[in-house]
């Protein structure tokens, strides 16, 4: 955006900080995902928000993988996760794992439970959440909270030694099982797990907590501003507590906004439903709100950028329209997408009194809207082209700029046609259009002195190729399907990919590579898919040329 924006709350505690020099004025942000999946939309704006800040006050942002949970990650998500930071146009200081700080982390517990501030639990899952109490009434301990130092530290080695059953032990802190923050009521730090971690093997069984691993990794980096969405408000306390308890520097957690989005679903949970059920090809589908999605299915990087910027970093959460990020989308493509010619529901037009074996090479521009030009490009005419069916009608209304018998249209960088008659087949469909053209016409060098209100593309015949044409939609069809009655999966949109098997493209969208930005003109912007091939091109619609659901930019 070009006008000058007002600080968002983050940006102003970062400018007091570096005023008071504290951290020594240094910003030392970081993006710390799960490798539990790929990232969505939601996440992109934690990626802007955190590598925003560290460009913007002359400060790094680290790339630390919590990898804590071995059962639900792999190095295919973490692969994705860099491919997606990189092309969202941002590079990290280091690239750090909760893994690597594990045998940093066990010492931490050690030094907890010699500090009378931790103990081993041998309770069941469900009886841990009953002693917990509720919002309104406090927890009560049991008879292993009250185990010597000795015990729990004979224990724990055990427990790290692999003397013991998932699920069998676990470590938790001691802090205040009265207290109103559920999250402070002796919460566990080790779970055992008896699963190969992508990282670091089978050397370990036993795996930290989110809670135990995050702010102490946070505080190991020496990060300055730790920045997370507004559900870990109720974790800051405990964040805080196992900082001061040990003694580490001292980071310190801020909250914002996580991003809502209409007619999306931003859970990995349901996200993964929706592949592994085959509700979607992938995580990269271009239905979904994944950013290897929006990749493939052409957005510009810069536009998600640019969306995350408009809709700013507040305090209270809201849903976003997904109108507006398309609005970002189409602004981009305007000034950067080739413009081609591509016919998507053809009907063939003949030039009757155009030579049948003359072709011509008219010169027409790549990107008008492009800054300082883009060129131009050479396109084949011949006495037969393809057109839209869309551009004929039998009986035209009133108002009708496109053609009919006795109706005058340009063909898009040629000539001025007027038809005159056509053809049907057996079932009555139009198959042929036949027209005459105007010599005079040609588009750039136009002597004729008629002035036509419509312009229609259209593709030469025997010079067209084809390619396969996907046409994408929202995947649901209501704006909050998380927020319905029954399965979201109830509200997926059936009409969300409409594939077109063969459509008459113009002979230079050959020399296509996959991801480049093309305008169909009057259909709307397209990408050559990754799955194309040199016999096979495949095109996805990335958005439509103009808002169809009412967001006005």
């Amino acid at each position: 955006m070009s006008e000058e924006r007002s600080l968002n709350f983050i940006e102003e505690i970062v400018e007091e900080d570096i005023r008071e020099g504290k951290h020594g004025g240094r910003v030392l942000t970081r993006f710390p995902p799960e490798p539990n999946g790929y990232l969505h939309i939601g996440h992109a704006k934690s990626i802007c928000l955190n590598f925003g800040l560290a460009n913007k006050y002359g400060g790094k942002t680290n790339l630390r993988f919590d990898d804590t949970n071995p059962v639900k990650e792999d190095t295919e998500y973490v692969d994705s996760i860099k491919a997606d930071v990189k092309w969202l146009g941002f590079d990290w200081a280091e690239e750090l794992y909760a893994s690597d700080y594990f045998d940093k982390l066990y010492e931490f517990a050690v030094e907890l439970i010699k500090k009378g501030l931790a103990y081993v639990d041998d309770s069941t899952a469900e009886e841990i959440a009953a002693q917990k109490g509720t919002p309104t009434e406090p927890g009560v301990g049991n008879a292993y909270r009250n185990r010597s130092v000795e015990e729990n530290l004979q224990l724990f080695a055990e427990m790290k030694d692999g003397k013991y059953a998932d699920g069998e032990k676990v470590l938790r802190a001691k802090v205040d099982l009265a207290s109103p923050n559920m999250h402070l009521r002796d919460p566990l730090m080790y779970r055992i797990r008896h699963a190969h971690h992508h990282r670091t093997g089978d050397k370990w069984c036993i795996y930290p907590m989110y809670d135990f691993a995050h702010g102490q990794s946070d505080a190991i980096e020496e990060i300055t501003h730790s920045v997370c969405t507004l559900e870990f408000i109720p974790h800051r306390a405990l964040y805080d507590w196992f900082i001061e308890k040990l003694d580490l520097f001292d980071s310190h957690q801020y909250e914002f906004a996580r991003l809502n989005m209409t007619y999306t679903v931003m859970s990995k949970r349901k996200l993964l439903q929706l592949v592994d059920e085959g509700h979607v090809e992938d995580w990269d589908d271009p239905r979904m709100p994944t950013i290897s999605g929006m990749r493939r299915r052409g957005y510009p990087a810069a536009a998600i950028r640019e969306f995350c910027e408009r809709i700013g970093v507040a305090k209270r959460e809201n849903m976003i329209d997904l109108s507006l990020l398309e609005f970002c989308v189409r602004e981009q493509l305007n000034k950067s997408a080739w413009r081609r010619m591509a016919v998507l529901d053809p009907i063939k037009l003949v030039i009757t009194d155009y030579p049948e074996d003359k072709t011509e090479i008219f010169s027409v521009e790549n990107n008008p809207e492009a800054e300082g030009g883009d060129g131009k490009r050479d396109i084949p005419f011949s006495r037969e082209v393809w057109i839209e069916r869309e551009d004929f009608m039998e009986v035209p209304p009133k108002k009708f700029f496109r053609l009919g018998v006795g109706l005058m249209v340009r063909l898009k960088g040629a000539y001025i046609v007027k038809c005159h008659d056509f053809v049907k087949d057996a079932d009555g469909n139009v198959t042929e259009v036949h027209c005459t053209h105007i010599p005079e016409s040609q588009s750039g060098n136009d002597t004729s002195g008629i002035n036509v209100k419509g312009t229609i593309h259209w593709v030469s015949v025997p010079h067209a190729k084809t390619a396969e044409v996907r046409q994408y939609e929202r995947l649901f069809k209501v704006e909050d399907p998380s927020n319905e009655d029954g399965d979201f999966k109830e509200y997926l949109n059936p009409d969300s990919l409409q594939i077109i098997e063969t459509a008459y493209i113009e002979p230079d969208l050959m020399n296509a590579e996959a991801g480049t930005a093309i305008q169909f003109m009057r259909k709307g912007y397209f990408t050559l898919d990754k799955h194309s091939t040199a016999d096979k091109l495949v095109f996805n619609r990335t958005v439509t040329l103009k808002d169809g659901w009412g967001f006005k930019g």
